[in-house]
């Protein structure tokens, strides 16, 4: 929730509703938004209830996984009204992050790094700050009315928002989906002490498609519009902190940070349109970069080379880990086997175990040979040496 500067001396402007409401769409566009609508911040019980019910039912049967934030503040987090008992109006707006071609298509190149599209540029939460921010600050400085400013930082759930907004629907996948602008929206929402006129909420246009569904690799929907994000390569590559369970490990391929599939075979996406942000587009180090390549980062040139970008908030281990796994995917020795062994080497038991893993996928018969000698001083790296070969497991 961000705060406002101090307020100005010059009186505020009069707007009926429906001007205040124009006004307010006219300067979000202005300044850069793709998308602005208005929604209630009161929700009618049943969809309270509603939406209380499908979140208890998440955590109830641990979906969140290591997310436990996502169990706390409930009654917030289903009810605008509720997180601040003075908003009136939601003002969702959305900025576009399309890619230029199929995020997909690296990921037939096994020996280099797959990254999500969302993180490949700046990070949005400082370039939607900004935004909304300024949005903010020309609704206090002109109309005077109180507001609250949110970029998922707060407990509010933006995509149901967004719906009731009418930028799009919750699909299937659990993402919006828009019918201008497909699967690639970043959401920030300006919670509004006046009650404004608002949009009509967008229906659910997904039917009977399941591209999203089949294309995802560790199966993490079991069932339409339900993400277990235990599963979730999203989730397990940013948000996760320990090893990843062997079981997902291959499914990996070579997506380092975030996953793209289930967003990238929407068919929505035939209306989609290359982000105009400059901000987000594509750095060359987030650009399919050589996996060998990632494996030489030490703390300070991994800050340095993805400072102001999302990638730098999970650390230097956690995406070592990340790529170590993808190296022991990549089925090229002869370059990934160097990494690897630099990796062996690295003094995070997190980024050792994961090379362990590595080292049993790419070279098996080596692997036999040093476990046999292997002097580790951590219990997790030792498990990992001690683990079945992957045609052991297998039988």
């Amino acid at each position: 929730m961000a705060r406002l500067p101090p307020t100005p001396t010059r009186p505020p402007q009069r707007a009926s509703p429906r001007a205040l409401r124009d006004a307010i769409r006219d300067k979000a566009l202005a300044l850069g938004f793709d998308a602005v609508g208005f929604a209630p911040a009161r929700l009618a019980p049943d969809a309270r209830r509603q939406r209380l019910e499908r979140l208890a039912a998440f955590v109830d049967q641990g979906f969140q996984g290591d997310m436990g934030w996502l169990g706390d503040r409930t009654e917030e987090r289903v009810d605008p009204e509720t997180l601040w008992p003075g908003a009136r109006t939601v003002v969702s707006v959305a900025l576009n992050y399309g890619p230029a071609n199929d995020p997909r298509a690296v990921l037939a190149e096994r020996d280099r790094a797959a990254v999500s599209v969302y993180a490949q540029g700046r990070d949005y939460h400082d370039v939607m700050k900004t935004r909304l921010k300024a949005l903010g600050r020309f609704i206090w400085d002109t109309y005077r009315h109180d507001l609250k400013v949110f970029v998922d930082t707060a407990p509010l759930m933006e995509k149901l928002a967004a719906q009731q907004a009418g930028h799009g629907w919750q699909g299937k996948h659990t993402n919006l989906v828009s019918r201008q602008f497909g699967s690639w929206l970043f959401l920030g929402e300006l919670l509004l002490s006046v009650e404004l006129p608002a949009d009509e909420p967008e229906e659910d246009h997904c039917g009977q498609c399941r591209a999203c569904l089949d294309v995802c690799p560790t199966k993490a929907f079991p069932a339409p519009y339900r993400l277990d994000a235990r599963r979730c390569i999203s989730y397990l590559t940013i948000e996760h902190e320990g090893a990843i369970d062997r079981a997902l490990r291959p499914a990996l391929g070579n997506r380092i940070y975030g996953c793209d599939d289930c967003l990238a075979a929407c068919p929505w996406n035939k209306f989609a349109q290359e982000a105009r942000e400059a901000a987000f587009a594509p750095r060359a180090v987030l650009d399919g970069p050589h996996l060998a390549d990632l494996a030489t980062l030490d703390d300070e040139t991994f800050r340095t080379r993805f400072s102001g970008t999302a990638v730098k908030r999970i650390g230097r281990n956690r995406f070592l880990r990340n790529v170590a796994y993808a190296l022991g995917n990549s089925g090229t020795p002869a370059t990934s086997l160097p990494a690897v062994e630099r990796l062996l080497k690295d003094a995070s038991p997190l980024v050792r175990g994961a090379a362990v893993w590595a080292l049993s996928r790419l070279a098996p018969a080596a692997f036999e040979r040093r476990r046999r000698a292997v002097t580790e001083p951590d219990a997790a790296v030792r498990d990992e040496w001690s683990s079945p070969l992957p045609e052991e497991r297998a039988q």
